[in-house]
């Protein structure tokens, strides 16, 4: 009898356990790689604090996360840059309503490998470099050198806003390695001497090292007083007005507790 009612209690413990599983909320969240490490890390400690919760993470480029939301693969899009007119009218055509969610702001960083004696350039000198007009370092003051563009690829958020800030919308030189990642274009301009890229805030590193634009360093106080001139706020979309455990995460990625841990991944909090 003793056996039995062990037997019993453990099956009871298993099935418990499994129903738990079954009614944890699943969301899905991908886009901006950017925007992921605030994602990964708010995920993390939300779902620390809620057992019911079960967030996947996932980057892959601002329009790679919006097009998931619009076609209903994903609940929550991270995304670097506004979304654009023509995608809003293709989800609204797919019966679909994507909310904004500002969660953070950060400065895109033009970045250049530590050995670079260049400190500062001009927000012009940046367009010049990238579109091709200058391709040598010596034309800055710099040591002889073609210069190496690094670039973000055009899924990418941060290669739209840069664009937008600092490009005038012009073309990067074709020959510029384009790069799927903030991660990897920090990785690449910190082992080539003659690279020159850029990144957001969060990926700012010891490896790399940041310019001046227009006399001012990127950082969180010049970003959030407005003075750094590439500056851009970070997004999380929504499905129509968020609910259930949707909304719960996105309310405390914009608490308190939430805009700390956005400081602690290097980004600029909104309070």
């Amino acid at each position: 009898m003793k056996r039995l009612v062990m037997l019993a209690l453990a099956v009871a413990a298993v099935l418990s356990l499994t129903a738990a599983n079954c009614f944890a909320e699943k969301i899905v969240m991908t886009g901006s790689t950017t925007v992921l490490p605030i994602a990964q890390k708010t995920a993390e400690v939300f779902m620390n604090q809620n057992a019911g919760a079960d967030i996947s993470v996932r980057g892959g480029g601002s329009s790679v996360g919006i097009a998931a939301l619009i076609d209903g693969t994903c609940d929550i899009a991270d995304a670097s840059r506004p979304i654009k007119d023509t995608e809003i009218e293709k989800a609204a055509a797919n019966g679909r309503d994507p909310v904004t969610h500002i969660v953070a702001m950060d400065g895109i960083a033009v970045v250049v490998n530590n050995s670079n004696p260049i400190s500062k350039l001009s927000k012009k000198q940046v367009r010049d470099v990238f579109m091709g007009k200058v391709s040598d370092w010596s034309q800055l003051g710099g040591n002889p050198g073609k210069i190496v563009i690094v670039s973000r690829d055009t899924s990418s958020g941060t290669f739209e806003a840069f664009g937008e800030l600092v490009m005038n919308k012009e073309k990067v030189r074709p020959d510029a390695l384009m790069q799927a990642s903030n991660q990897a274009v920090a990785q690449i301009v910190s082992r080539t001497p003659l690279a020159i890229g850029y990144v957001g805030l969060g990926f700012i590193t010891s490896d790399i090292k940041p310019l001046e634009i227009d006399g001012v360093m990127p950082s969180k106080e010049t970003v959030l007083s407005g003075k750094y001139p590439v500056t851009r706020p970070l997004f999380m979309y929504s499905n129509g007005k968020p609910q259930g455990m949707v909304k719960e995460y996105l309310d405390f990625v914009k608490s308190k507790e939430g805009q700390t841990l956005v400081e602690e991944q290097g980004y600029v909090g909104l309070k």
